[in-house]
């Protein structure tokens, strides 16, 4: 494709801090950010341009579009019919395959196991007696996830013996899912790829992750040991998959480090949570690497500015305490304009890097 040049708009479908710093990210470039959202949200802040519309709204989706010169999402719990609607007015990336795997959990394990991945051991369950059938073949203790629409620790049962499968069926309202098996894993890690228009892909350093509650807490690197020895096969599955899918853009993968090596956990179609410590501590942060490769320019260095880097998320509460971060001097905070503290919200984050 040829390079959209600064001073064309980017659609971007989602108003959330991740279409917030993707906006930022563009504005440096100097592109123009147009957002399209069923309500206002932290990106409106920071773009251009704003359109309040439902994501199965095709008329007000073809409009939007007819301003872009590409559009992409920030995140991916959209019906692929939107991104119909969208293409044939200007160019989506990544594209609708991506969308479609990354937001069902059994398309995407499969394509990963089609790939070359090891998934945990898992079952497709529509029905409380395929939930018998799949406790029978994967075991227990597991964990029952919503198939779609599944986000820090939300649409989860863990079921630690058979007698939990009433309850953790009653939990996800017998929405479609997946059974997965508990896996024993010493740390948590994930792959940022970018995929440029050209099918050019780069890594960022893996960074090691930890959840609290089912929500990520902090990403730090350089990772440890028993991470970076796995990241290389990791990476190529990553790699695998983005070309399948024929991705452009970020492509994040998030892995368990296990004894026997590393076991896919799910994929996300664009930017990430785990990735936002590359904005003080990448030469090129995931954003403006995102921008570039859906915007067909060359993409940028993906080395580490400092000798260790960690971000932690503000969730909650935790953001009031943003006039200390700032007292510490060397912290680098970012807060999404989100006015109200929900348990569990995610508020901003800080990174710190060491030199």
């Amino acid at each position: 494709m040829n390079a959209i040049p600064p001073g064309s708009t980017i659609g971007i479908l989602g108003s959330g801090q991740l279409g917030r710093m993707l906006a930022v990210a563009a504005a440096q470039l100097g592109y123009r950010c147009h957002i399209y959202a069923p309500e206002s949200g932290p990106a409106c802040d920071i773009a251009a341009a704003f359109t309040q519309g439902a994501y199965d709204d095709a008329a007000a989706l073809a409009a939007f579009a007819q301003h872009c010169q590409v559009v992409t999402y920030e995140f991916e719990n959209i019906e692929p019919a939107a991104i119909d609607a969208v293409a044939a007015h200007a160019p989506v990336a990544p594209g609708r395959a991506s969308l479609e795997t990354a937001a069902h959990r059994a398309r995407e394990k499969q394509l990963a196991e089609e790939c070359g991945g090891v998934p945990a051991p898992w079952r497709r369950v529509t029905s409380r007696a395929e939930l018998n059938a799949a406790l029978d073949a994967v075991g227990t203790p597991a964990i029952l996830k919503t198939a779609t629409e599944g986000y820090d620790g939300k649409g989860q049962a863990r079921i630690a013996s058979a007698t939990d499968a009433d309850a953790a069926w009653a939990a996800v309202a017998g929405c479609e899912c997946v059974l997965e098996a508990m896996v024993a894993f010493t740390h948590e890690f994930s792959i940022l790829l970018v995929r440029g228009a050209d099918g050019t892909s780069i890594t960022y350093p893996p960074p090691h992750n930890v959840h609290e509650g089912g929500i990520l807490a902090r990403s730090s690197v350089p990772a440890p040991d028993t991470v970076v020895a796995q990241a290389e096969a990791a990476a190529v599955l990553a790699t695998r998959l983005a070309e399948r899918l024929g991705h452009v853009g970020v492509l994040t993968c998030e892995f368990f480090a296990t004894k026997d090596g590393p076991v896919f956990n799910e994929m996300a179609p664009r930017v990430h949570n785990s990735g936002h410590w590359t904005i003080e501590g990448a030469v090129t942060s995931q954003f403006e690497n995102h921008v570039r490769a859906i915007c067909g320019l060359p993409l940028g260095s993906t080395a580490l500015t400092g000798a260790a880097v960690e971000m932690t998320n503000l969730i909650g509460a935790d953001a009031d305490a943003w006039p200390a971060l700032l007292a510490e001097g060397d912290t680098h905070l970012h807060l999404y304009g989100k006015h109200e503290a929900r348990p569990g919200r995610k508020m901003g984050h800080s990174t710190r890097v060491r030199r």
